[in-house]
């Protein structure tokens, strides 16, 4: 029997001839975020990308945080990516580090390429060095400060580490090539001066090494294989490549770019965001009209619809955008058969069934989800006086309106056919209560073959309504604009982003807790709330309406 074709992304390509060639002998793979903000989408695909290379090569992976600007990082960021990437299912058992554990070594790094004759201090101002670098069409000229001998160089860079020098004053730069083509290669600053208080070393440095050389080496001394990053990287990776060669590390890794996951219409950059949260137009990073892993989280989106989602965008060279749609269609994928199909009721008025007998109450079967049998049923209470949707009753429907209008049946879902009869107004000409008389004989389950109706709509029992707060989410941002108003670079804010309800659920939430999911019945996928919701007073969130125009490509 012939093996069974397997297609495979250009990256498990490469990893493959790797392999084959002998260049690795195992795989070993990281995701390396820096803490300085909360992760978002476009890193969930980094994420299971490296996770999943680890899983499929039987190799290792690593988290690593990439803590080498003490300005921007705090511990909040830490800890709410190591539970945002625990929480997608990548799973680094005891592989977790911090760049910052390797500020020795970067160190010792620095002072080999000192002595190699291969870095040097330099007293340029940031102005100045901007100035001698040249442009994308004309080549850079060489720091006055270029040709200071070793034993000069080493002198000052230890007194850049002793603290003699004001921040900025002298940076230490790898000597490379002022002509380079490539910009990145221009003699790149590697070390500053930063009177900073770190996160994990305290007050132990002053100088802190920049991100092109830091990362490299950690990658280096941690033994990964495989650098896996964006394309935006692709013409950092002859620095890259570099640093780890100039450095002498045996068995160097290898760093391959893939094309970053780009949502339309959606707020990611760190800066935007942390005005949006500052100025309270959101209520956090993890706000569910955002994007961050942490807000798809609250929002009710599960690992499992991320997965999906990131295996639909694939792996490629080329940069694309994808329709915020096919993240919807994929948490509705995940949910349709494992929620259970409840009845809330986001607009009522109450529906009186005048030959009802007052004061009773039967208990009526309802299937919890009726594409999935195994999730069983549960009871619900039926009486006299009912909720229902505002918009399920008409004075003078159009046609095919099949729902309720004076002289016509329908059936309340999983119960009787009602008929109605008569409806109250009030001061204003608002409706507030609709009368209709029911059929006992047309019970749900009992086996009825008289006639048909047209219409099915859904009730919470009046009685035994619990009160909840419902979120109503549109795009954070205008989308008819876009995201972005071109004159000043702020944001396009929807003003309708968020309504929020008071509305009323059937009594079966009892037992239900931060981050539950449901199906509301013809209103979409409701997720309790993680920060808000109590047990006596219940919050949902709006994950995803019912029905998209969203179709997967054939």
């Amino acid at each position: 029997m012939a093996e069974e074709m397997v297609s495979k992304n250009f990256i498990e390509q490469e990893i493959d001839k790797d392999l084959q060639e002998g260049v690795y002998d195992h795989v070993c793979t990281r995701f390396p975020p820096e803490p300085n903000g909360y992760l978002h989408i476009g890193h969930a695909k980094s994420i299971l990308l490296n996770y999943g290379l680890a899983q499929k090569y039987n190799g290792t992976f690593h988290m690593r945080f990439d803590d080498t600007n003490p300005t921007k990082e705090k511990t909040e960021f830490v800890e709410s990516i190591k539970d945002d990437i625990q929480w997608l299912g990548a799973d680094w058992k005891e592989h977790l580090y911090f760049a910052s554990d390797y500020f020795d070594t970067m160190y010792e790094c620095a002072v080999l390429l000192i002595k190699k004759g291969k870095a040097y201090v330099c007293d340029l101002t940031p102005d100045e060095i901007r100035e001698y670098r040249g442009t994308l069409t004309e080549p850079g000229k060489d720091s006055p400060y270029r040709n200071r001998s070793v034993e000069e160089n080493l002198a000052l860079f230890e007194g850049m580490r002793a603290g003699q020098y004001k921040d900025g004053e002298k940076v230490l730069r790898a000597k490379i090539d002022m002509a380079s083509p490539n910009i990145n290669m221009r003699d790149p600053i590697i070390y500053r001066v930063a009177r900073m208080s770190h996160h994990n070393t305290g007050d132990k440095w002053c100088i802190y090494p920049m991100y092109d050389f830091a990362h490299p080496i950690e990658d280096a001394v941690e033994g990964i294989t495989h650098s896996i990053c964006t394309l935006e990287f692709e013409d950092h990776r002859p620095l890259y490549d570099w640093v780890v060669r100039e450095c002498e590390f045996e068995n160097p890794p290898r760093q391959i770019e893939f094309a970053k996951l780009y949502l339309t219409n959606v707020v990611t950059g760190k800066r935007y965001i942390k005005k949006l949260v500052e100025d309270g137009i959101v209520d956090g990073w993890d706000d569910p009209r955002l994007v961050s892993i942490a807000a798809l989280r609250r929002r009710g989106f599960t690992p499992e619809s991320i997965r999906m989602f990131v295996d639909l965008c694939g792996v490629s060279k080329s940069q694309s955008s994808v329709d915020y749609a096919m993240l919807e269609y994929c948490i509705r994928e995940d949910l349709k058969l494992k929620r259970p199909r409840m009845m809330a009721v986001l607009d009522p008025i109450k529906l009186v069934i005048d030959n009802y007998p007052e004061g009773e109450t039967e208990y009526l079967d309802a299937p919890n989800n009726l594409e999935n049998e195994e999730l069983g049923s549960r009871k619900v209470p039926f009486c006299r006086e009912l909720y229902i949707e505002r918009d399920d009753f008409m004075e003078e429907p159009p046609k095919k309106y099949f729902r309720l209008f004076p002289g016509n049946e329908v059936r309340l879902m999983n119960a009787y056919f009602v008929k109605c009869v008569d409806y109250e107004k009030d001061e204003n000409g608002n409706v507030t209560v609709v009368h209709c008389t029911y059929d006992p004989e047309t019970k749900c389950g009992s086996g009825f073959t008289g006639r048909k109706v047209k219409g099915t709509i859904h009730w919470v029992p009046a009685p035994y309504a619990v009160k909840a707060t419902v979120r109503l989410y549109e795009n954070l941002v205008d989308e008819e604009k876009g995201v972005y108003n071109k004159e000043d670079g702020s944001l396009n804010l929807n003003p309708n982003s968020l309504t929020v309800k008071e509305i009323y659920v059937e009594p079966n939430f009892e037992d239900a807790k931060p981050y539950d999911s449901f199906q509301f019945v013809r209103q979409g996928y409701f997720c309790i709330d993680a920060h808000d919701s109590k047990p006596d007073a219940l919050v949902f969130n709006r994950i995803v309406s019912l029905k998209s125009s969203f179709r997967l490509p054939k």
